[in-house]
């Protein structure tokens, strides 16, 4: 088994994290997923959560807004819409947004108003996760 695992996390507008890593926790649609050195190839589709990675060194954690995944040859490279670190989180908006959304979800009719009020307090959640682990 190899020692680390290349870790990549860009958006559209920049690389957000470019590091070597032990081990990589990714938010998948159906569950979060642990990628360690050696891991079979893989595509898979990220809903809004928690990126983290060790070791333990430093900042370890990105909220993401979703994206893709892709594992291959121990890299690990993240495309997501939006990654915000730890120390780029604006804690009041994001808890100005998680309550807006909440009340949105209350007041919800139609399907898709729902899903698009869910995924705002995802990344809200998220984004709050990310800023209480500094």
């Amino acid at each position: 088994m190899a020692g680390t695992l290349k870790l990549s996390v860009v958006t559209p507008e920049r690389t957000v994290v470019e590091t070597e890593a032990d081990a990589v926790q990714l938010p998948g649609e159906l569950g979060y997923l642990g990628i360690l050195p050696g891991h079979a190839p893989l595509i898979t589709l990220l809903k809004p959560g928690v990126l983290s990675w060790s070791p333990a060194s430093g900042e370890t954690a990105a909220a993401i807004s979703g994206g893709f995944a892709e594992v291959a040859e121990d890299r690990v490279t993240v495309l997501a819409d939006t990654a915000e670190r730890a120390s780029e989180v604006d804690v009041a908006a994001a808890e100005k947004d998680r309550a807006q959304a909440a009340q949105e979800l209350q007041s919800a009719g139609a399907r898709e108003a729902v899903e698009a009020a869910r995924r705002r307090a995802e990344i809200a959640q998220a984004r709050l996760a990310v800023a209480r682990r500094s």
